[in-house]
């Protein structure tokens, strides 16, 4: 299977003539977005290996949507992009969860031996990635019954807290965002979509038949079970 490589850049030449069809050339599985919203928006039915994104964007800025992706997955590769050579940018990328810092113009072969360089690195030590998110308390894991664990971000983990809580009722979508959220007023309403999305496939990969993440439409999310049902 070829490695789905999600790029997120503003700048159409260089993201529909240059970037998409070069790695497509090289035998990856590439898509482009031109905003973060447009990102996250594929993230919602889409699964990506590895996401090339630019420092600056449009609606939201690379170092943020770094670390937001950082927060919803340790498993996702993270390649910024950027024209700024300056220490602090590919210092602040790096803190926040991004693998590997390039600068602008770069090759498309250089792009190319970065991606499978990274690749091999996730391959080789998966555990290591998916036990450390970006955040505090690491360690929170859903458990199917064969024992195999499921890493939750910590994004998740508080989305689920507060639907177990919450419990057989309903949570509204602005209370989740309030507790997920840094600053509530220029949060992408559709990053909760992306984070619900992940947690109901976690859900459905540890197996846990009995729960279920639905939504409750015009309100928000609740965890519904068989004998929640009238």
């Amino acid at each position: 299977m070829p490695l789905k490589i999600a790029i997120l850049e503003d700048n159409d030449e260089l993201r529909e003539n240059i970037l998409i069809p070069g790695l497509c050339k090289h035998g990856f599985d590439a898509m482009g977005a031109a905003t973060a919203a447009e990102l996250y928006r594929h993230m919602l039915s889409h699964r990506y290996d590895i996401v090339v994104l630019d420092i600056g964007l449009p609606d939201e800025d690379g170092l943020t949507v770094a670390r937001h992706l950082r927060d919803l997955s340790g498993e996702l590769g993270i390649v910024m992009l950027s024209a700024e050579q300056g220490e602090s940018d590919k210092l602040a990328a790096l803190e926040l969860g991004a693998d590997v810092y390039l600068t602008k113009p770069v090759s498309i072969k250089v792009l190319v031996a970065t991606l499978q360089s990274l690749a091999r690195r996730l391959q080789l030590r998966p555990d290591e990635r998916i036990a450390q998110p970006i955040g505090s308390d690491v360690g929170y894991y859903l458990t199917s019954p064969q024992g195999k664990a499921i890493p939750l971000s910590v994004a998740e983990r508080t989305i689920l807290k507060a639907l177990l809580e919450a419990r057989p009722n309903p949570v509204a979508r602005e209370a989740l965002i309030g507790q997920v959220a840094d600053d509530v007023y220029n949060f992408d309403p559709h990053r909760l979509d992306v984070m619900v999305h992940r947690l109901r496939r976690k859900m459905a990969d540890s197996q846990l038949s009995h729960l279920s993440l639905v939504t409750i439409r015009h309100l928000g999310y609740a965890l519904a079970a068989e004998a929640d049902s009238p």
